[in-house]
């Protein structure tokens, strides 16, 4: 089965084609991060329109890349949700269109299933069953993965995703957007244990997160310290430790109460060097294996799409009529498709 997938749930633009055979045969992406720094965040209608100024000319140069024709396509998967509600509806309707056209299957993806599956994509798969850490800016959640579809929330953020307060604390901080990646790459000028920041619920009892609390912290102490270069590196590099510590301390508790041996870390924060670092070393110690997808499929992308949509189909997914967006789904409402 030759299957395409279509990701526009937020800033960028993926397209890939995935054989149950042969593998990743070839994806693309556009992101809009230029257009979006000069706002300093995201703007919901300039990413819809050029999501529509993109998807084509992806779709024909993985064609040409993987060297197969239109109508060889067997199935189409695209990102039905959570999202921007406009992005969303261009992706979904691209991927009804050309359904149509082509006489095919289409079905509506889960975002963060795609992003959960996406390790599988790896030369060395993770088996099922394992515990996943899915962090990102809009996510940060533990999920027990018995199977393609079978998920169980053992826990989640109560406020502000790990990707959330890297981003808005980068902003308290002075740096540009995207902040994340821009408070990552300050956190690495910074001496480790020069600020002492909170962990908040590290001793909770429970699986879930809050990082709230955290991003005030960080405003109060840069509040009270001068804002010279290496202060500020030091108190980055301080929020990110935190932030690391409490993500692994819990994805380790998680492994213990799961039984499991094996963690699966995905969605963009999952690319943050410190967190796999740190994280490796306390699996390993436990005897536990950590799988990763590669940097270039922890942020949104095309072939975890198209992954996930040969899989469902696999197993019998129903094709879509019509089409529809969930700019809101919860990832532990899918069930498996037979």
């Amino acid at each position: 089965m030759l299957a395409l997938g279509i990701e526009t749930s937020c800033d960028e633009t993926g397209v890939a084609l995935y054989d149950t055979d042969d593998g990743l045969l070839a994806h693309a992406l556009h992101s809009q991060v230029a257009m979006h720094a000069e706002y300093g965040g995201v703007v919901p209608e300039l990413a819809s329109r050029d999501h529509i100024r993109r998807t084509l000319p992806l779709l024909r140069q993985v064609l040409t890349q993987s060297g197969r024709a239109l109508d060889e396509i067997d199935a189409i998967g695209y990102t039905q949700g959570p999202g921007l509600a406009g992005a969303l509806l261009v992706g979904a309707s691209i991927g009804a269109a050309l359904g149509y056209a082509l006489k095919v299957p289409v079905i509506g993806l889960h975002h963060l299933e795609g992003h959960l599956l996406s390790p599988l994509l790896e030369p060395n798969p993770p088996a099922f069953p394992f515990v996943a850490l899915l962090v990102s800016g809009g996510h940060t959640q533990l999920m027990e993965v018995r199977g393609v579809g079978q998920y169980h929330l053992l826990g989640e953020t109560l406020d502000d995703a790990a990707g959330e307060a890297f981003d808005k604390t980068a902003k308290l901080l002075g740096l540009g957007y995207p902040g994340g990646p821009a408070l990552s790459r300050l956190a690495q000028e910074g001496r480790p244990g020069k600020f002492k920041l909170p962990r908040p619920m590290l001793h909770s009892g429970d699986l879930n997160f809050s990082f709230s609390g955290l991003k005030t912290a960080v405003l109060t102490l840069a509040r009270n310290q001068p804002g010279d270069p290496q202060t500020l590196a030091d108190i980055a590099c301080a929020f990110q430790e935190a932030i690391v510590e409490v993500l692994v301390s819990k994805a380790i508790d998680a492994i213990k109460r799961s039984g499991f041996e094996r963690l699966v870390v995905a969605g963009g924060v999952g690319a943050n060097r410190l967190l796999r670092e740190k994280l490796t070393a306390k699996a390993v110690k436990r005897g536990a294996e950590v799988f990763y997808p590669k940097l270039e499929f922890c942020t949104d992308n095309g072939a975890m799409i198209a992954f996930a949509a040969a899989q469902r189909l696999k197993q019998g997914a129903a094709a879509v009529d019509g089409f529809t967006v969930r700019p809101r789904w919860d990832l532990d409402e899918l069930e498996p498709a037979a």
